[in-house]
């Protein structure tokens, strides 16, 4: 792995940390690059995942599923 140095956004970076509980800048930088470098999934892989493992019906959930504590 190289080291580079970057300018970044603090409120961005502070953002980004908080939102997916990051424990770092360098944790963050190295998610997003990952999050943007994955390639979208083609219409076949997304055709393929349907029907893998999900069994609810709308039914199952629509209402008030939300618990407060």
């Amino acid at each position: 792995m190289a080291r580079t140095n970057i300018d970044i956004d603090e409120h961005l970076i502070t953002d980004v940390m908080k939102r997916y509980h990051l424990p770092s800048k360098r944790s963050a930088v190295d998610y997003a690059l990952r999050q943007l470098a994955v390639a979208p999934m083609s219409r076949d892989e997304v055709l393929t995942m349907r029907g893998s493992g999900f069994d609810a019906t709308n039914e199952d959930i629509e209402g008030d599923w939300l618990v407060e504590g």
